[in-house]
């Protein structure tokens, strides 16, 4: 049995992967930034759910005071953001950037002591940073910046291993089922595959990354090549 804490485990893929690994045997932590909806998910899956705001840095340490021994850490608390540069959000800017690459960073400050030689870290991306949209300005530039963060991790943590995945468009996530038919329709006709991709495949594509020893600083673009398209 391995010691999991997942980091925005409450929706999406966060939650799909906290269940699929507490349904596996796997001791599981989630956390959310409310208390309440972290502790109602938790209890659906068979985890333990933690408040926890990547947004605030400094209480991050405190959020996890109690969380003993860490074998897996998925980095996977993301936000959405259409902030043009036309009409910039100084403030929505700050929070995502504070969120990901800072937050993100005090997680794995916090938990390094907890972590053993054969531990790996998941830290979330996305394709944005290559196919930027219009208020794509800030969540681009946060994505591209998860390569750095995974490099200087990975030496820094060593043998400690940490990788990124990207996903692109995941087609059956909240967010995306909201699309109207023919706006999936387009996506899915410019993806080589035929398909859009799906949380099973992000969960699986995450699943690996933890579990392959050899695999270290990469990032793994979940899209079904739709950068080709």
């Amino acid at each position: 049995m391995r010691s999991v804490l997942v980091v925005g485990g409450t929706s999406g893929i966060g939650r799909e992967f906290a269940r699929v690994r507490a349904e596996s045997g796997d001791e599981v932590v989630l956390t959310g930034r409310d208390a309440d909806r972290a502790a109602t998910v938790a209890k659906e899956i068979g985890a333990r759910g933690l408040a926890l705001d990547l947004s605030r840095p400094r209480a991050i340490a405190g959020a996890l005071a109690d969380v003993g021994r860490v074998d897996h850490l998925v980095l996977a608390g993301v936000s959405r953001d259409e902030n043009r540069t036309t009409d910039y959000d100084i403030d929505a800017a700050l929070a995502l950037v504070t969120l990901k690459l800072v937050g993100y960073t005090e997680v794995v400050h916090v938990l390094r002591p907890r972590m053993t030689d054969d531990s790996a870290i998941v830290v979330f991306g996305g394709q944005a940073k290559e196919r930027p949209y219009p208020g794509a300005t800030t969540v681009a530039t946060v994505n591209a910046g998860v390569r750095g963060l995974v490099n200087t991790l990975a030496v820094e943590l060593a043998p400690v291993r940490v990788n990124a995945v990207h996903p692109g468009v995941v087609g059956d996530s909240p967010y995306w089922q909201a699309k109207p038919a023919e706006v999936l329709a387009a996506l899915r006709a410019r993806t080589p595959t035929g398909r859009l991709a799906t949380v099973a495949d992000v969960v699986d594509a995450v699943d690996f990354l933890l579990r392959n020893r050899s695999v270290n600083a990469v990032e793994l673009s979940v899209d079904g090549g739709w950068l080709l398209g």
